[in-house]
């Protein structure tokens, strides 16, 4: 298996007013998105060209949304990217450049 092309973990993951973790991971590996429970267990997982990821227009710059199998799901990541070495979610807006940059619609 291949380095995952972006990992997050300590993500909020919720589905329109429920929470699913609080502590959750998000990764793309292998042109794959998958959303996980803290845990370890698959919340959904969709290839990335099939994954509409964007941020809040308004509100806070830690949240971003991502469509996934038709299910909107919200993310609550990082508000700015930690500090190298330190542990902590990367940015919103790092997540959805990265699934911009797996599906090939990226720079």
């Amino acid at each position: 298996m291949a380095e995952p092309e972006f990992t997050a973990t300590g993500v909020r993951i919720g589905k329109r007013l429920r929470s699913l973790t609080r502590a959750g991971q998000v990764r793309i590996s292998d042109g794959r998105l998958q959303l996980l429970t803290s845990y370890g267990t698959e919340i959904d997982s969709a290839p990335v060209r099939a994954v509409r990821a964007s941020r809040s227009w308004f509100g806070h710059e830690d949240r971003a949304s991502a469509d996934v199998n038709g299910t909107r799901y919200s993310l609550v990541l990082g508000e700015h990217d930690p500090a190298p070495g330190t542990p902590g979610p990367p940015s919103a807006r790092r997540f959805v450049e990265a699934v911009r940059r797996a599906a090939g619609h990226g720079r």
